[in-house]
């Protein structure tokens, strides 16, 4: 076989006749003429060929990741993801010993070193109930529940006499919230308000499978799945306030539900790609900023 392919390819350029004949039958023999230089030309032409799609296939497909690794950006993601973590463990062992230190104050009887902040009344604050806005009014039971369409009675929008503002503020005090609230899951924080770093939440460490309570009354207008929070719900009470609730290991309400106040709408967990740990990222914002959770609880 050698000896064939040296003579074949020794002329590329060359025309050659080649014979195929059949030793064990009397069929005629059959010849065909092949030039060498073409096939060479073919193979090299199939070997690049398959050579870009296996590049192809590397670059295109999961095969990158097995093959050459993570990429840049995935690296990236993964560090900024670990330092979160480290920061959120950070926080929750300073809290930790803090909180330690002033049980151990309490023990032993030397109040002088618990900090200032410690049981300051001024950490509780009542929302003044003046600057509460006008509710609208609740249309009559029709079928389809409360998201009967218009969510927002037309009535509301035109001109009102005095009376009929001042049975809107009345109403709208009344079906405001109750503050400060009990903590809407029991538990013990880990962490705490950070806006400086980010941290728009009071963290609450909780075991698995923990009753996670609404905050206040309200409508259910975020329940899913998130990336970083894990299951995830959100609810929208009177007042501009919106209450966060992250790391759920389930959801125990749907979007529209209404809710009353100390209702379960999730079981804490520890779910999402930012925890520490099995607890509650428990959020509260109103008009669009971030409130301190601990500010708007009775013992948090």
């Amino acid at each position: 076989m050698t000896d064939f392919l040296r003579d074949l390819f020794s002329h590329p350029g060359s025309a050659r006749t080649v014979i195929v004949l059949e030793p064990d039958t009397m069929s005629t023999p059959r010849q065909y003429e092949v030039r060498p230089g073409y096939a060479l030309y073919a193979a090299v032409i199939g070997i690049v060929v398959l050579g870009a799609l296996l590049v192809a296939a590397i670059v295109l497909t999961p095969l990158r990741g097995l093959i050459l690794g993570p990429g840049t950006g995935e690296l990236r993601g993964v560090a900024e993801t670990n330092a979160q973590r480290a920061a959120a463990l950070e926080d929750s062992l300073a809290l930790q010993y803090q909180q330690i230190a002033q049980l151990r104050a309490i023990i032993t009887g030397e109040m002088d070193d618990l900090g200032d902040d410690v049981l300051d009344p001024a950490a509780f604050s009542l929302p003044d109930p003046d600057s509460l806005p006008d509710a609208p009014e609740a249309g009559p039971p029709v079928a389809g529940g409360d998201q009967a369409q218009p969510a927002l009675p037309l009535r509301t929008l035109g001109p009102a006499t005095d009376a009929e503002r001042d049975a809107r503020a009345a109403r709208a005090y009344l079906d405001g919230l109750r503050l400060p609230a009990l903590p809407p899951v029991d538990g013990v924080p880990s962490r705490g308000f950070d806006a400086a770093r980010g941290h728009f939440a009071l963290d609450l460490a909780a075991t698995v499978g923990t009753d996670v309570r609404a905050f206040a009354d309200g409508y259910v207008v975020f329940s899913d799945w998130t990336h970083q929070g894990g299951h995830t719900i959100a609810v929208q009470h009177p007042g501009g306030y919106l209450s966060v609730y992250k790391h759920n290991s389930r959801l125990l309400k749907r979007v529209g539900e209404r809710v009353r106040a100390r209702e379960t709408v999730a079981l804490s967990g520890n779910t999402g790609e930012i925890t520490s740990g099995p607890h509650l990222h428990f959020e509260v914002w109103r008009d669009g900023l971030a409130q301190d959770p601990a500010a708007l609880l009775v013992a948090p």
